[in-house]
């Protein structure tokens, strides 16, 4: 390790890459994914009272829960559609260019944030929420590809975790500034949300003094000068005539051919294998199980005596305990090695997630088993964070060549948004039982493919089919028009409906509704 330690240390302008590429790219992802958490009663509240004072239609607790999911999936919406421009861009603009232009997005985003509370604006939100999706798409691919071709060969493991460490820091550090002590406060809320803006001025004003990726100036421009030049400002002055050798011998082999789209990566037989890994790498990224470990973390900290208000701090554990995991991992990933980590990692939440059931289940009937469970949630966490989470990012741009590349990580961080906006979506609204969730999704690494399973053995169409039917239901009236004059008809109606739906039912129809309100809102703040 500290061979590996002493290597970086003679590349200072490779370390300034880590921290300026980090706080204006993956940084950004983190913090955007945890900032909406702390506001979330203050964003509903002016949802309520701008369509009461603007349309004069006074929504319901499900209605500004539906508008809320709204404002938090969008996000996921605005990153699948980064990703599949990225590739383009970062082909035909370059990979520093390209991150610097992507900042001009965030700070527009940011601007609207600023501005939605004094503009009592909860759309000037949802599309800055789209736009900051967007510019986190672009920065995930970006941000991947610089910092893995500037790095030297033998660091490129270690300096591609750091992609990881930046996304946990985000949001460790959103969660900080989300306290009352900081922007968690009615008047102080948008400076939160805005305040990726600042980490892209920061960006902004810090990255052209980096050269440019010496990969890029080679293969894809053909500038072996502008090339050495980098190397020797990237790596100190030295002779880099062997690294030139072995990128001018990959540059003959690609003589005359194209970098590939994404259809053209899928289509390619002789890259099976490598594309599956990151099929199965991302997907387990995302369906792990972390995310309902997150969500359920705040039920096993009451159930600990961890008081109301201080359920927040506590939360703060997690998010340092992911920065902290996320830096060993930095320092241990050139000795272990990739797989070792994944595998290591994907086994020890694997057994985690099976105790944590146990304890959460019987927690009710020993005292002592709340404080288990808290530790199992720690655990968790640090399985997470040295494994799968900083061992993922690197794995296109080291599995493919130079003309695949930008199309595998299009590929990558498009299943991540696909999976981020799933588990945003339909968590919500399939109400399953604490069984069903507390068991988690586990991706077992010793397969070729993945074993994923969304619902436990007792949850059936009985169950999903009805969610989804009440929430069509609620999509229509949601969005039908309704004129002034028929409000109250249709509040009359609808009471009517609930009355009938009660007497069919047992009076249970009105519980799920509010029952399913409380846990979309909750799932979708982690």
């Amino acid at each position: 390790m500290l061979q590996y330690l002493t290597l970086l240390l003679d590349c200072p302008v490779v370390i300034a890459a880590i921290f300026i590429c980090g706080f204006g790219g993956t940084f950004q992802y983190g913090f955007s994914v945890s900032a909406m958490t702390s506001p979330s009663a203050f964003i509903k509240q002016l949802v309520g009272e701008v369509c009461q004072d603007r349309y004069g239609v006074h929504l319901q607790e499900w209605q500004v829960s539906l508008i809320w999911s709204f404002l938090i999936s969008i996000y996921c919406i605005g990153g699948l559609l980064g990703s599949l421009v990225a590739a383009p861009l970062v082909t035909r603009l370059g990979r520093k260019r390209c991150l610097l232009l992507n900042n001009f997005v965030t700070i527009a985003g940011a601007v609207l944030m600023l501005l939605s509370r004094t503009a009592r604006s909860f759309e000037m939100i949802m599309v800055a929420r789209l736009i900051y999706g967007i510019s986190s798409g672009i920065g995930l691919s970006a941000h991947s590809i610089y910092l893995v071709e500037c790095a030297p060969k033998r660091l490129r493991g270690m300096v591609g975790v750091t992609v990881a460490t930046f996304a946990s820091f985000g949001k460790f550090f959103a969660q900080l500034l989300g306290i009352s002590e900081f922007f968690g406060t009615p008047e102080k809320w948008p400076w939160l949300l805005g305040f990726n803006g600042l980490a892209a001025l920061l960006q902004l004003v810090t990255l052209p003094f980096l050269p440019e990726s010496p990969r890029f100036l080679l293969l894809d421009r053909g500038d072996q000068q502008a090339c050495e030049t980098a190397l020797r400002k990237l790596w100190g002055d030295k002779d880099y005539s062997t690294e030139v050798e072995e990128m001018l011998e990959e540059k003959a082999a690609l003589e005359g051919v194209r970098s590939h789209s994404v259809l053209e990566l899928i289509r390619n037989q002789s890259l099976r294998w490598q594309l599956l890994t990151i099929l199965v790498g991302f997907t387990g990224l995302q369906l792990c199980g972390i995310n309902a470990v997150y969500f359920y973390c705040f039920e096993v900290f009451r159930a600990a005596g961890i008081q109301e208000h201080q359920l927040r701090y506590a939360a703060l554990g997690t998010g340092l305990c992911e920065c902290l995991t996320s830096l060993a991992c930095f320092m241990i990933i050139e000795n272990t090695g990739k797989k070792v980590l994944m595998l290591r990692g994907y086994v020890g939440m694997s057994v985690v997630l099976i105790l944590l059931t146990i304890t959460i289940y019987f927690q009710e009937h020993v005292s002592w088993l709340p404080y288990c469970s808290m530790v199992l949630v720690f655990i968790f966490i640090f399985w997470f964070a040295s494994g799968p989470a900083g061992a993922t990012a690197p794995l296109p741009g080291e599995l493919f060549t130079q003309q695949y590349k930008s199309a595998a990580y299009t590929i990558g961080c498009t299943i991540s948004w696909l999976g981020l906006f799933a588990l945003g979506m339909v968590f919500p609204i399939v109400e399953v039982s604490w069984f069903q969730v507390r068991s988690g999704s586990v991706i077992n690494p010793h397969r070729s493919g993945s074993d994923c399973p969304l619902f436990s053995a007792e949850t059936s169409a009985r169950l999903l089919f009805p969610h989804i039917s009440l929430l069509l239901r609620q999509l229509w009236a949601l969005f039908q028009v309704q004129r002034p004059g028929d409000q109250e008809l249709h509040s009359s109606a609808g009471r009517c409906r609930v009355s009938e739906d009660a007497h069919k039912t047992g009076g249970t129809q009105t519980h799920e509704n509010r029952r399913e309100g409380t846990i979309r809102d909750q799932v979708l703040n982690i």
